[in-house]
């Protein structure tokens, strides 16, 4: 089976809003965001302006452990509610993966990356430990392991387990939440894209393979006829799977992919504690609700500009 998509570049403009409404006042609020998209090999972030309403008393920005970008903003005014919204504009072109087949047995990639004169394997192994939202378990293990028998390759075996979860679990939004452990989700068999991704990665790593958790967003299309509706994208997330002599390969279990320029990347870490898109800490406020919309919006293909160019 050949993986090696046609060499292709999408550019995106992605607004991202999220908003907040307490029952009541909150005194001080301090939040983190994490709604710069990447760059790296196969992604280029051109740029990212944040508009916050009521203003913040302050916002920096810095990377955090994983390289993500994160921006730090407080509220030190009374308020009620607030928005942040995230304009982005990113081009994201198609990577030219090997062979499933072709990659190194699955037990030689374990073995692998214990070699702590490898900084890239070293680099990977603390992905391949347990983290506050992926616990593995026996159950977990066998299940992974139906995919990955004696010599099988890494990659190959990786992509099946992505197309089994996708084809024994149901999504379904609203039956789980970010606190809703990786057993459960696989006991009730449904969930959506977080949850997938949290089990695929215990999976994996029950059987000693590294692999990390990606935030970021999926473009989208309406049903045939119909048109897109304003806000109804969403933030996404899919896993990405060490193998020694590739580096990272991403896969996505909701949608039995491999991932490709549908995809932009926000983040990645261990879980998603390690890259949820906004949190805080706040001082009053009561209970509150959240609104979120996104729109991902493709501008032009390098095709397409190419075309122009001529």
């Amino acid at each position: 089976m050949s993986t090696s998509p046609p060499p292709e570049s999408v550019t995106y403009r992605i607004r991202h809003t999220t908003r907040y409404r307490y029952t009541d006042m909150v005194a001080i609020a301090h939040n983190e965001a994490r709604l710069t998209p990447r760059d790296g090999p196969q992604q280029r972030a051109h740029s990212t302006r944040f508009v916050v309403d009521p203003a913040p008393s302050f916002m920096v920005r810095e990377q955090d452990y994983f390289g993500n970008w994160v921006n730090l903003f407080a509220f030190e005014e009374p308020h009620h509610e607030f928005s942040l919204t995230a304009h982005s504009e990113v081009t994201v072109s198609a990577r030219a993966l090997p062979e499933l087949v072709s990659t190194v047995p699955w037990e030689q990639a374990v073995t692998d990356t214990l070699d702590p004169a490898q900084p890239e394997q070293l680099e990977a192994l603390q992905y391949g430990m347990a983290s506050p939202h992926v616990q593995w378990s026996p159950a977990l293990h066998d299940y992974a392991a139906e995919s990955f028998a004696a010599g099988r390759p890494l990659l190959e075996g990786a992509f099946e387990l992505t197309q089994r979860i996708h084809d024994d679990f149901a999504y379904v939004p609203g039956v789980t939440s970010i606190a809703t452990p990786v057993s459960k989700v696989f006991e009730a068999r449904r969930g959506v894209c977080q949850d997938f991704a949290h089990l695929q990665l215990a999976c994996l790593r029950a059987l000693g393979l590294p692999a990390r958790y990606v935030s970021g967003y999926l473009l989208t299309e309406p049903p045939p006829g119909q048109k897109k509706l304003v806000g109804a994208d969403a933030s996404h997330a899919w896993v990405s799977v060490y193998c020694p002599g590739h580096g990272f390969v991403d896969m996505d279990p909701t949608n039995d992919t491999l991932v490709g320029t549908d995809h932009t990347t926000l983040a990645w870490g261990r879980d998603f504690a390690d890259v949820s898109p906004l949190k805080g800490v706040v001082l009053g406020g009561g209970s509150h609700t959240i609104d979120v919309a996104v729109d991902v919006t493709p501008t032009q293909t390098a095709q397409q500009q190419q075309q122009q160019q001529q």
